[in-house]
């Protein structure tokens, strides 16, 4: 369980099918409340549906309107209290492109390192 006994919200975005489904249903086992999008365009809407939302966990390479660093700026830009975790096998973003003052995982990774930035992201 996260901190505080405070049930964590996190939005995974991930256009990889088994992916989204496997770490969000871990992500859930460790007691995080957990919303899925499959491509950015979703991920906006339940962002706007879901004031709760907390972090949002991405994939960078996803198709439709923008990709996971475009997601991260809006983000950014919208709702900026929103802390964004993002992931990829294939491209290492800068730090510039990551805004500072989030957080980037590499592909493959492990549960056991989502849950931890979470709950850093979370603090």
């Amino acid at each position: 369980m996260p901190p505080n006994d405070h049930a964590t919200t996190v939005l995974v975005v991930e256009d990889e099918a088994l992916l989204l489904f496997s770490i969000s249903d871990e992500l859930t086992a460790q007691g995080f409340v957990v919303f899925e999008a499959s491509n950015a365009d979703d991920a906006v809407t339940l962002l706007t549906a879901h004031p709760e939302i907390e972090i949002v966990f991405t994939d960078i390479d996803m198709p439709g309107s923008m990709d996971g660093l475009k997601l991260l700026a809006l983000v950014r830009e919208r709702w900026p209290p929103v802390r964004v975790l993002v992931t990829s096998g294939k491209k290492r973003p800068t730090r510039d492109m990551l805004m500072d003052e989030n957080w980037f995982l590499p592909k493959p990774y492990t549960t056991a390192g989502v849950v931890a930035a979470i709950q850093a992201a979370a603090q």
